[in-house]
């Protein structure tokens, strides 16, 4: 049965002239049908820079909503609809207008995993790969940095010279990894190296050798010569590890990080959606303006 979808979907595929991107927390049945596989930096930029009609994103609804923000004469398809992210709902365009008031000097820096509406009250957007790059690179002193206080507090460290108003959201999975989790998982692989992604909490990334976005973290551990890893962030990511790292062993903290709202997408939605073109996003033109620039922005200080 899986292979008959998996064939019916490469055929509706060229027929509508669609483009699939999953991102690497997806499902494996998932990221093996698409055509491009990333984070949300690398997925972001796909959708901005490909030819075809439509986008089947096989993700959350702020990573479909960046792509229909970034290609705005293209169909933007969301498998499953109901995938939201926690975080994001965080942060709100009201409140972070406020913030501003509040700090009239500052600006604001927006992580890629935010609503529409966040986007479009933010100066610039930033993912976890490029965020250190982007507010290295901006005049301003005083930084707004939402919804992730992890993220935030991590570049904080960085860039010490910068004054990071943090906001108080996070990523539900990571907040899960406790330090303990880590400790033992030393004690029982002796010389794992352990690679943190910066949404977990401060004391995780203190005990981790590695700190970086899931793509960085897979190119981290593809070039090192080490045998094994704790890979402390969603277990998607593990798919493309294994296969890139045949001969090398992987391990999450307690042995699972899951996020039920990216394992939410089927095979059988994205097949759904494509062929009656269902879950289309759609965003309204001020909002959508006001955010492209944003994502502009970070796709021109991110280089």
């Amino acid at each position: 049965m899986t292979e008959g979808i998996k064939s019916n979907v490469q055929k509706l595929k060229a027929q509508k002239n669609a483009i699939i991107l999953a991102h690497y927390y997806q499902r494996p049945e998932v990221q093996d049908i698409a055509d491009v596989v990333g984070d949300s930096y690398y997925l972001s930029k796909v959708a901005k820079d490909c030819s075809q009609d439509i986008i089947v994103f096989c993700g959350v609804k702020f990573m479909a909503e960046s792509a229909k923000i970034l290609s705005p004469d293209k169909r933007v398809l969301l498998p499953a609809i109901d995938a939201g992210c926690p975080m994001a709902e965080m942060a709100d365009a009201e409140s972070v207008k406020a913030m501003r008031d509040k700090h009239p000097e500052s600006k604001v820096v927006c992580y890629i995993n935010s609503t529409a509406e966040v986007k479009a009250v933010s100066d610039v957007c930033c993912t976890s790969s490029n965020a250190l790059k982007i507010i290295m690179g901006m005049d301003e002193e005083e930084i707004i940095f939402l919804p992730d206080k992890n993220l935030g507090n991590y570049m904080q460290k960085k860039l010490p010279h910068k004054k990071i108003i943090l906001w108080d959201g996070f990523c539900i999975t990571h907040k899960k990894v406790m330090p303990r989790e880590i400790t033992t998982a030393k004690e029982l692989h002796p010389g794992i190296k352990v690679l943190a992604h910066p949404e977990c909490e401060e004391e995780v990334l203190d005990l981790a050798d590695f700190i970086g976005s899931t793509g960085e973290i897979i190119n981290f551990a593809t070039v090192n010569d080490n045998e094994k890893y704790l890979i402390v962030t969603e277990q998607g990511v593990l798919h493309e590890l294994q296969k890139k790292n045949p001969g090398k062993k992987f391990y999450t903290p307690y042995g699972s990080m899951t996020c039920i709202n990216m394992k939410k997408t089927r095979l059988e939605d994205v097949y759904d959606s494509l062929v009656n073109m269902r879950h289309e996003i759609t965003i309204e033109t001020e909002i959508r303006d006001r955010a492209y620039k944003a994502l502009m922005n970070m796709h021109i200080l991110g280089r």
